[in-house]
């Protein structure tokens, strides 16, 4: 089990060993799809640490009794097949979507923007970010907080006094996670976004292109995907286990 998985990472990068890995890695093409996935991923992280950092404080704080619909919901998407996924958005915001038509009429337009790939990786992405955030404020000490209520804290003081710095190696943990699915994210994208290059074409598109067109810049892209996940989840592990502590 081991060697399948490590075999195939290690023929990547011994296939891409080659004295045009760099001319292939600094290619123009490479280059704009490495950009537009770093800023896109980016604002996605963002995006997810903004909204999605209040929903997973509401869900393991406050008792609601539509909460296990709710993380059903949101869950839902990690598990999705990534066809599924940019299939619903394109019939929900394409430009005969059920919501695409109604955004229309006020001259905004999704599909096949640099905006949709945003949308695409936000919504099978910022699931990782809510469920990690979730869970880091649900193992908080309940008498921390009752400690704080007695001193007057109000609900934002609560949060941001509180709260954050309690749970912030799981907010953290989450936001790399959220940051790495995003990077990575095709199936989605390619459905609801399309493949245009410096617009819509990301690295995980520039690499599956790479197969017809260049295999080198594919190769290329390949290692550099494989080099920044290994490196973020380095990040989260030691997280983790300084977490466990």
């Amino acid at each position: 089990m081991l060697a399948l998985f490590l075999l195939p990472l290690s023929a990547v990068l011994i296939r891409s060993i080659s004295d045009d890995f760099f001319t292939n890695a600094f290619s123009e093409q490479a280059l704009n799809a490495l950009r537009l996935s770093l800023i896109t991923s980016t604002f996605t992280t963002l995006i997810a640490i903004l909204f999605g950092t209040p929903l997973a404080y509401m869900l393991a704080r406050w008792k609601m009794r539509s909460k296990t619909a709710i993380e059903l919901i949101i869950d839902l998407p990690i598990v999705l097949p990534p066809s599924v996924a940019g299939l619903a958005l394109l019939i929900a915001f394409g430009r005969r979507g059920i919501f695409g038509s109604i955004l229309g009429e006020v001259g905004i337009s999704l599909p096949f923007t640099t905006a949709a790939v945003i949308l695409a990786q936000l919504f099978v992405a910022a699931p990782l970010y809510i469920r990690s955030a979730r869970i880091g404020f649900a193992e908080i000490d309940e008498q921390l907080e009752e400690a704080a209520n007695v001193e007057g804290a109000n609900q934002w003081q609560m949060l941001t006094a509180v709260m954050l710095p309690l749970a912030g190696r799981a907010l953290i943990s989450g936001a790399i996670l959220t940051w790495t699915r995003a990077l990575g994210e095709f199936g989605a994208t390619i459905l609801f976004a399309g493949n245009l290059e410096g617009v819509t074409q990301t690295m995980p598109m520039a690499i599956y292109l790479g197969f017809e067109r260049n295999i080198g810049v594919a190769l290329s892209l390949s290692v550099v995907l494989i080099t920044v996940s290994t490196l973020l989840l380095l990040i989260t592990r030691r997280l983790e286990k300084e977490k466990h502590k």
